[in-house]
């Protein structure tokens, strides 16, 4: 993950403007929020930017922001420094707090940059971490079949919603010759088809379902819920749901048709 990292520390250009950057992080808060108890004590793993962090924080007790990279934990607490209700940490740090901190632990869109020994590790602390009744979102995992050509699609989309279609083609020509293009050529994502990733939290301890509607803007990929396996149950995983997901994947992909002629459309129009 050390390339990632180093990415992620630096000025990239993942996001292709301001607009972009803005109604990204506010969909995932939006999305989240709807998971969030009053009085929740809540740990954001890999959380990024956080941009709208707050909202999430608003009916829970605290949120804490976990971020490897060292400028963006710099950057979230400046804006989150008149916040009482948000801390901002390091992995090392989290990894030092007592058994059952949290009541609901949030990773979103990190999975694909772990090693499948690192996402082991992370797995095995969320369920140190969570309280007994507590519940790990795991979203924006790529399934296999997800090629870069239908994340693609799907920002398009989403920056037609969003009003900045134009710096969307522009931003997806320019990621062409970028640093997160060459990693990604080079070092890959790290998917998992609905079956591993639920295979794999069990192993881990857990009960899991994958939820219809996937975190944030991307469709094609996929969000699950866990919670602590019941301790009766053999090999952890009593209580175990792994509902078929080839009903959400084939209505997504009944749709890419008139999403290609809907931005298609569009894009004549801007023209």
């Amino acid at each position: 993950m050390g390339d990632w990292i180093a990415f992620w520390n630096s000025k990239h250009a993942i996001y292709v403007n301001a607009r972009h950057r803005d109604v990204h992080y506010r969909r995932v808060a939006q999305d989240i929020l709807v998971h969030v108890g009053a009085g929740a004590r809540i740990l954001d793993y890999g959380c990024g930017e956080a941009l709208h962090a707050d909202l999430i924080a608003a009916p829970a007790a605290q949120l804490t922001l976990c971020e490897t990279a060292s400028s963006l934990r710099a950057e979230l607490s400046r804006s989150f420094s008149s916040n009482p209700r948000i801390l901002v940490r390091s992995t090392e740090d989290v990894a030092k707090l007592p058994d059952g901190s949290f009541d609901l632990v949030i990773m979103h869109s990190v999975a694909q940059y772990l090693t499948l020994e690192e996402f082991d590790g992370v797995l095995a602390l969320f369920h140190r971490l969570l309280a007994p009744d507590g519940v790990v979102i795991l979203g924006d995992i790529v399934p296999p079949h997800v090629s870069a050509a239908i994340d693609a699609l799907a920002l398009l989309r989403f920056a037609l919603t969003n009003g900045f279609l134009g710096a969307a083609v522009v931003g997806l020509a320019r990621t062409i010759a970028s640093d997160y293009w060459r990693l990604r050529s080079q070092l890959g994502l790290t998917r998992y088809s609905e079956t591993e990733t639920v295979e794999k939290l069990s192993r881990a301890g857990f009960s899991v379902h994958r939820q219809r509607v996937n975190i944030g803007h991307d469709p094609a990929r996929m969000t699950f819920l866990a919670k602590r396996a019941a301790l009766s149950s053999e090999n952890g995983s009593e209580g175990l749901s792994a509902a078929s997901g080839e009903g959400v994947i084939a209505d997504y992909e009944l749709g890419q048709i008139e999403g290609v002629r809907t931005i298609s459309r569009a894009m004549r129009c801007q023209r």
